[in-house]
């Protein structure tokens, strides 16, 4: 009993770094997409479109990252590699996703997001984001 708690204990440390490396992972490719620097776009001018795909790219990455683990194999490993793999899987989709939303509508999304005034664009980007994310979760389970 103490062994199965401590276990958990060890792959829940295990899981929440990994997560949080694929959060991580997540924040640069908002970043590479968006032009200036993200950190100064949200946490120095407060900017409200940059803000919600960041949002929306976070909770995405949480959401793969919580299927994977929910559905994980019974084996550690196995389970670990899943959750690692779909993570960034899901990171490859919200980045292709922007592109193409980028493709099919005027002007540069990136140029747009980073407007300080808010726009309708950043809404439909997140959603875009969050919405690929769903898509990878619905593959895990």
């Amino acid at each position: 009993m103490v062994e199965d708690l401590f276990a958990g204990a060890w792959q829940s440390i295990v899981f929440g770094v990994v997560g949080i490396a694929l959060m991580a992972a997540g924040f640069g490719l908002v970043d590479a997409l968006t032009p200036g620097k993200l950190r100064e776009l949200i946490w120095v001018q407060r900017n409200p479109n940059a803000s919600l795909l960041l949002l929306a790219n976070q909770l995405g990455i949480a959401g793969i990252v919580f299927t994977a683990i929910l559905t994980s194999y019974t084996d550690f490993a196995k389970g670990l590699a899943s959750t690692v793999l779909f993570g960034v899987i899901g990171i490859g989709i919200m980045a292709l996703a922007f592109m193409v939303l980028d493709w099919l509508t005027p002007g540069k999304l990136g140029e747009v997001i980073c407007s300080e005034e808010p726009h309708p664009a950043a809404r439909v980007s997140a959603a875009t984001h969050f919405g690929a994310a769903l898509i990878v979760c619905a593959c895990i389970a």
